[in-house]
């Protein structure tokens, strides 16, 4: 079986230029050119290991207690963060999140096989805790080493920034964030503050926050955890693997993932890529990316085969957390989309309001971005692209009670332009029986008619 020494390596390697490398301990984001830099693993080494025992090991660790590899992330151990000491790994047992049979809504789309997987359900209520345990350990980890680091950052929409509070604080690390003022939920606004982290709420969108923080960690000595800095992104390609091993190592057909700043559709690639060049998996799933048509760069590009990319000025949307014009991440997500044989799609703001309520009916409780997502998921079957009979999941990115300020506006009939099909809002009634049981008795008529 595989042991934990520190045979196994990785490092920070040049997109563009692979003889460009850094070790994973040094400060850097980007390669001499400017350009996104990615960790890279010692393959050889890890092909020592057949992909059986590798299968072995990880349902061995799942959902144990043996520090860390109980969680998600760390039970993977040697394909993310070999060689940091188990004593630096900041962890809050992350991942390991449900993936949901959506029988009923999938019958409402025309699919026998349609799943969630709800990656909310986790401490911080999104996705983002998978790559942030990975960064803030390897924070720690500097730290211990002697590294000269005075505090972690990051630009945020709300859920990166409530991820680094949190880690940061269980760390003993300073974290500061910035935030679009008045442009996320107070639910994810709140969740930096109650952590301690040192929050500032900018007149600017998300574009602009991400100029400010990485100007201060080019001049100031902070540490950057925005995606850009591929440490996240390893954490964040356990998705991948984890989907896989709750179908018993079977690869779906299709991944459908809501694009803001576009790490996760590299970050799952890579996860099914080490899976595949290591003998887990014998294909390749289809990834959709599913963008809000308010904020839709990579859509764009697309529809021109990629030839150009334009940054775009994000207008609003409900999908707040992928309002983004520029995403940092757009060459990666282009060569995933390409390797996989990918579409980009897009979804207007009565789409994804819609397809959340749509899916709420059926026990869900989506975030807008997951409407994103599911919206578009409905416009791959309706034209054909994604046929009945195929296993389709749909990546949940974060909690819907982070975002009950939409889904109130959406019961009340008060989202701008949109006209709520299943508007739900509480009926107001004197507390008389009669006129509750004769209200109650219409209402199943109406609804149910039963």
């Amino acid at each position: 079986m595989v042991d934990d020494k520190p045979r196994y390596r990785a490092w920070f390697e040049s997109l563009a230029n692979p003889a460009e490398r850094h070790p994973l301990d040094e400060v850097v984001y980007t390669d001499a050119e400017g350009g996104l830099l990615q960790v890279v693993h010692d393959m050889d080494e890890l092909r020592k290991t057949p992909g059986a025992e590798w299968k072995a090991l990880f349902e061995e660790r799942a959902h144990k207690n043996s520090w860390p590899y109980g969680s998600g992330v760390w039970g993977k151990k040697e394909w993310v963060l070999p060689e940091i000491d188990n004593e630096n790994v900041v962890s809050m047992y992350e991942g390991h999140t449900n993936l949901f049979w959506a029988e009923r809504y999938g019958r409402e789309l025309g699919l026998d096989d349609l799943w969630l997987k709800l990656c909310g359900n986790t401490h911080t209520g999104s996705f983002k805790d998978l790559g942030m345990t990975v960064l803030v350990s390897m924070v720690k980890e500097m730290i211990a080493r002697g590294k000269p680091v005075r505090a972690v950052a990051c630009a945020s929409t709300g859920d990166t920034s409530a991820a680094l509070a949190a880690y940061a604080a269980g760390a003993g690390i300073p974290a500061i964030v910035f935030l679009p003022r008045g442009k996320i939920s107070l639910a994810q606004l709140i969740q930096p503050v109650a952590n301690g982290a040192i929050v500032f709420a900018l007149d600017t969108d998300f574009d602009g926050c991400m100029e400010i923080v990485k100007q201060v960690a080019e001049r100031d000595g902070i540490y950057l955890a925005n995606s850009m800095n591929s440490l996240r992104i390893e954490g964040q390609k356990t998705v991948g693997i984890e989907i896989v091993q709750q179908f018993d190592w079977e690869v779906p057909d299709w991944i459908v993932i809501p694009g803001g700043n576009l790490g996760n559709v590299s970050a799952l690639a890579k996860g099914f890529d080490m899976m595949l060049e290591l003998g887990l998996v014998s294909r390749r799933p289809r990834i959709v990316c599913a963008q809000a048509e308010q904020a839709n760069p990579l859509y764009l590009a697309y529809q021109r085969d990629f030839r150009v990319f334009e940054p775009i000025a994000a207008r609003p949307t409900l999908a707040s957390a992928i309002q983004i014009g520029n995403p940092v991440s757009y060459r990666k997500a282009v060569d995933a989309i390409q390797r996989f044989d990918g579409i980009v799609e897009q979804a207007s703001e009565s789409e994804l309001a819609e397809a959340c309520a749509h899916a709420d009916r059926t026990g869900l409780f989506n975030c807008p971005h997951t409407g994103v997502a599911l919206a578009v998921t409905r416009k791959l079957v309706d034209d054909g692209r994604i046929k009945p009979s195929d296993r389709v999941v749909v990546i949940s990115t974060a909690h819907g009670l982070k975002f009950v300020d939409f889904k109130v506006r959406y019961h009340n009939m008060e989202l701008e332009g949109i006209q709520s099909e299943l508007p739900n809002p509480p009926i107001e009634l004197p507390a008389d029986y009669e006129r509750v049981r004769d209200t109650m008795l219409r209402e199943i008529e109406r609804r149910f008619g039963a």
